[in-house]
C-alpha cells in the first residue's frame, strides 16, 4: 500500500536549495510503483510532478499542490548488436557514473556529456548536450509510462521530437509520459567527438592529436569545473541549474537586426543546419552590462560563468525569477533578442508570469 510523505520538504532534492513543500511525495524505485502512484493521484484529482536529480528546477516558494514522484529506479543493462553496443539505463541511475563506465569500456558516444548532474531519465527529456554531442544523437529507446493511454510504451527517436534542449516529453506532450528507462547505442573502440573549440584548444594544449575517450572526458570535466559546472562540495556557485538561459536561435532576418546593434563587436555564432544561427547567451548577457558575481540580494551571477544564476543565504524562488527577468529584460533592450530559460518551473509563474 502506498503511503506517500505529506507537506514534504522539496528544497533538498533540487540543486537551487529553495522552494516549498510537496503537499505528497513518494519514492518510487520500481515500474509497478509508479504505475501504481500515478493512478492513486488520479483517484484523488491530483496533478503529478516528477523529479529526478533536480539540477534543472525552480521550485516555486509555496511548493507544490499535488503528488510529487521522486525517481529511484535503477539498473543498467547492455547487449550487442552489429557494430555496436546498447546500454539501457532505469531513469533513476546517476548520469555521470554512466558516461564514466561508458567511457572506461571504450564505448563511444556519451564522452562530451560527461560531468553533467542528474539523472538518467531527464536526458530525453531536455535533449541533454554540451560540447557538440546531444543525447538524440545516440538514444534508441525511451521506456516511459503513457499516463493517457495507462500503459508502458517504448518510443523510438523519432516519436521523441528531439530539438535544441527540447522534446515531446518537455513541450509537445508535457506530463503524458512518466520515463521508466533509456536506450543509448553506443560505438565499441570509437573515436572520440571533438567538435567544441574548447575541447580542441586543451587536447591541443596538451599535446594529445588523437586523444583516448578517457582523456576527452578528462578534459571536459576539467572545463566545466573551471566554469562551475561540476557539483562539487566547497563551490560557492554550486547552488545553481547550470546553464539559465539557452543559447538563442534565430533566423537570417533576426541576425542583421542583432547585428545592427551589436556594431563594433565581435559577436559569435555557430550556423545550424535548418539555415537559422545559434547565438551565445553568455556573450549576450556580458555586453548588455552583467558580470561574473554581479549579485543582487541573495541572488546573482555565478563568479565564474554568466549564464548560471547562483542562490545564497536566504533566497527564494522570487528572488531567482525576479534577477532573471532582469537579466533578459537588458539583454532584450540591448540587442533586441528575447531570452529563454531552461530550467522547468513548478508552481512558479516562471519569466513570463
Amino acid at each position: 500500500m502506498l503511503t506517500p510523505l505529506e507537506h514534504a520538504p522539496l528544497a533538498p532534492h533540487c540543486t537551487l536549495r529553495i522552494g516549498g513543500p510537496a503537499r505528497f511525495l513518494i519514492e518510487v524505485a520500481d515500474e509497478a510503483t509508479v504505475s501504481e502512484a500515478v493512478e492513486w493521484a488520479v483517484g484523488r484529482g491530483l496533478e503529478v510532478r516528477v523529479l529526478g536529480g533536480g539540477s534543472n528546477l525552480v521550485i516555486a516558494d509555496e511548493g507544490v499542490d499535488g503528488l510529487v514522484l521522486k525517481i529511484v529506479l535503477r539498473g543498467v543493462s547492455t547487449r550487442e548488436v552489429p557494430g555496436a553496443v546498447e546500454v539501457t539505463a532505469a531513469a533513476g541511475e546517476p548520469w555521470d557514473p554512466l558516461v564514466r563506465r561508458t567511457v572506461e569500456r571504450g564505448w563511444a558516444g556519451l564522452e562530451c556529456l560527461s560531468g553533467i548532474p542528474g539523472l538518467v531519465g531527464a536526458t530525453p527529456i531536455q535533449n541533454v548536450g554540451a560540447y557538440g554531442q546531444e543525447v538524440s544523437d545516440t538514444l534508441v529507446a525511451v521506456r516511459a509510462l503513457d499516463r493517457e493511454r495507462r500503459r508502458v510504451v517504448t518510443l523510438g527517436p523519432a516519436e521523441c521530437g528531439f530539438g535544441y534542449r527540447d522534446s515531446l516529453f518537455k513541450s509537445g506532450a508535457p506530463g503524458r509520459y512518466v520515463v521508466l528507462a533509456v536506450t543509448y547505442r553506443l560505438v565499441p573502440g570509437g573515436t572520440p567527438d571533438v567538435r567544441y573549440a574548447d575541447i580542441a584548444r586543451d587536447l591541443e594544449s596538451r599535446g594529445l592529436a588523437r586523444p583516448s575517450l578517457a582523456e576527452v572526458r578528462e578534459t571536459v570535466l576539467t572545463i566545466r569545473r573551471s566554469k562551475s559546472m561540476v557539483l562539487e562540495a566547497g563551490d560557492p556557485n554550486v547552488r545553481s541549474c547550470g546553464s539559465f538561459f539557452l543559447n538563442p536561435i534565430v533566423d537570417a532576418a533576426a541576425l542583421t537586426a542583432i547585428d545592427a546593434r551589436a556594431a563594433g563587436l565581435s559577436m559569435p555564432r555557430w550556423p545550424q543546419p535548418d539555415g537559422r544561427v545559434k547565438l551565445s547567451a553568455a556573450w549576450l548577457i556580458e555586453r548588455a552590462g552583467f558580470t561574473r558575481g554581479q549579485a543582487e540580494g541573495p541572488v546573482g551571477l555565478s563568479t565564474r560563468h554568466t549564464l548560471a544564476i547562483v542562490c545564497h543565504d536566504g533566497a527564494r524562488a522570487r528572488d531567482v525569477v525576479a534577477f532573471a527577468r532582469h537579466v533578459r529584460a537588458r539583454v532584450e533592450e540591448r540587442f533586441g533578442v528575447r531570452l529563454h530559460p531552461e530550467p522547468i518551473f513548478w508552481g512558479s509563474p516562471g519569466l513570463d508570469g
